[in-house]
């Protein structure tokens, strides 16, 4: 989660962080959890909403270039730079003390030739053409200190994030909120994709919707087969993403 386009630094809300039965987590001055790492495990996913945000897996392999929009305390940055090592990774967060708070608390790697977080606006961002096409993956948790929503959540918006991913590219974000919330992303969302999709909701409501460029073509055994590899090799429970693929196409019906 990030914080809303405010450009001046005094008025961005002070990164914090609290610790309970081995797991650290951020806030942002509230007690809204912003992000958390098990101290044991500083390179895994600790919560699930966060975990769910990799379902693009289920599509794509091997991805040249990830952004992450709202870095948090850099979970699924660093969990995609681990294992992913030929893969370029992008964070964007405009809060100059996340990023710190991330790299000082929660083991964030320092820029080098394939990880680099930008300090900047998730909006500028995806509205600069020289970033469209450009990723293959790209994930988005965009919150204030309130929480109460999606910070960006405008049709425009997400035509912004479709214009970044390749023809091929997949977008996750998440979407906690009420269901007047929901209703309003998913409805921007699939107007700027050609295929939307979304997960069970799991933390507290974090639901996380998953956005295609291109519709896929979607066998449920396939998708079960790439799940059991996906837990093998990165140890995520990638099959109640597909079961929850399942259950969303059987309500649609």
């Amino acid at each position: 989660m990030t914080t809303p386009p405010l450009h001046d630094s005094n008025k961005l809300p002070p990164a914090t962080i609290s610790e309970d039965e081995g797991v650290r987590y951020l806030h942002l001055g509230t007690s809204w959890i912003q992000g958390a790492m098990r101290l044991s495990k500083p390179n895994a996913i600790e919560l699930e909403y966060v975990q769910n945000m990799m379902a693009w897996l289920l599509f794509v392999d091997q991805p040249a270039h990830i952004a992450q929009l709202g870095l948090g305390c850099g979970a699924l940055s660093k969990f995609s730079y681990h294992h992913f090592p030929d893969t370029h990774i992008t964070a964007v967060e405009l809060n100059p003390a996340v990023i710190e708070t991330a790299r000082t608390h929660f083991l964030l790697p320092s820029n080098n030739g394939r990880f680099n977080v930008l300090q900047m606006d998730a909006q500028d961002f995806v509205h600069n053409t020289a970033n469209h096409g450009t990723l293959d993956v790209l994930q988005i948790d965009l919150y204030d200190e309130n929480a109460d929503g999606p910070v960006f959540d405008s049709p425009e918006f997400y035509q912004a994030c479709a214009d970044c991913l390749s023809d091929t590219g997949i977008m996750t974000t998440n979407l906690f909120g009420n269901f007047g919330c929901h209703e309003k992303n998913i409805d921007a969302i699939q107007e700027a994709f050609d295929a939307t999709a979304w997960l069970p909701p799991v933390d507290d409501e974090n639901m996380i919707a998953i956005a295609f460029k291109q519709a896929p073509s979607i066998d449920f055994g396939d998708l079960f087969r790439r799940a059991a590899y996906i837990r093998k090799t990165t140890g995520l429970y990638a099959k109640s993403w597909v079961i929850g693929l399942q259950n969303w196409m059987r309500e649609q019906t």
